[in-house]
């Protein structure tokens, strides 16, 4: 039968070429398994989100079988080189289209493998600050003091002068007290209530000390450390600490004070 001759001719002539396309995708398939496994296993080593994880494994394995893809239409007689130049062309627009995409994407890899901020530390950056909540490819989100998000671009983030406070921020207060106090006794007030505050962290130690001499008050610095988390915390529980144990001691925190004189042109 014609029919059947012309199928049996096609058969033989096309038969090996397709068997062969078919082996060589499935050994692709096979090898990007195997080295998205081998991928993940080394993933699984790092200090990444596991979103992150997932995605560059299966980026590994799609470039895996665009390769094997393109192996098995040669299998087939197609002419790879107008089909690369094609993809080519088209890759350059869709990068033009996507440049902006593109550029977070390089940028979270790049903060991904190098590590300037990790989650779960307190950064400060392009005027916010934050807690590092998540770390992801196109973004990083912090968790502003007011519990709002905030969530900036990483092509952002990458070149900017970032400042990592880690997990623990160090309190910057101040107190005045009048220049007839006991300085001695007065330090030795603030480092008990430092001592007695669970929040304050002893290593590192809290710095209390004379930060200089006011028009009407001596200034005592105050700097202890404390977690991220107890930082507002803290501060509120050691300025009403220090107030009502400042008032018990009868210790004076003067307000400021100006000497006005009249001199008569008469």
């Amino acid at each position: 039968m014609p029919g059947v001759d012309i199928l049996m001719d096609y058969v033989i002539r096309y038969g090996f070429q397709v068997l062969g396309a078919a082996i060589v995708f499935a050994a692709g398939m096979l090898v990007a398994r195997w080295v998205g496994r081998l991928t993940q296993q080394w993933l699984d080593r790092q200090d990444m989100e596991p979103p992150v994880r997932m995605l560059l494994v299966k980026a590994v394995q799609i470039v895996i079988l665009l390769f094997t893809a393109m192996a098995a239409l040669g299998q087939l007689g197609v002419q790879i080189a107008p089909l690369l130049a094609g993809i080519g062309v088209a890759g350059l627009g869709v990068g033009l289209a996507l440049q902006g995409v593109l550029s977070n994407v390089v940028a979270g890899l790049s903060i991904i493998f190098t590590k300037p901020y990790r989650v779960g530390e307190h950064i400060s950056i392009l005027g916010v600050q934050g807690d590092v909540v998540a770390i992801g490819i196109f973004s990083t989100t912090l968790l502003h003091p007011d519990r709002s998000r905030v969530v900036i671009p990483n092509r952002k983030i990458v070149g900017e002068i970032l400042h990592n406070f880690g997990t623990i921020r160090q309190l910057d207060m101040q107190v005045g007290v009048a220049y007839r106090t006991n300085v001695t006794e007065v330090l030795a007030l603030v480092r008990e209530i430092l001592a007695q505050n669970p929040g304050v962290l002893t290593d590192p130690a809290p710095l209390v000390g004379i930060s200089g001499l006011g028009d009407s008050a001596i200034m005592i610095s105050i700097k202890p450390w404390t977690s991220v988390v107890n930082f507002t915390r803290v501060q509120g529980e050691l300025n009403e600490t220090i107030i009502e144990r400042f008032r018990t001691a009868h210790i004076e925190i003067p307000f400021p004070q100006q000497e006005v004189r009249l001199l008569s042109t008469v």
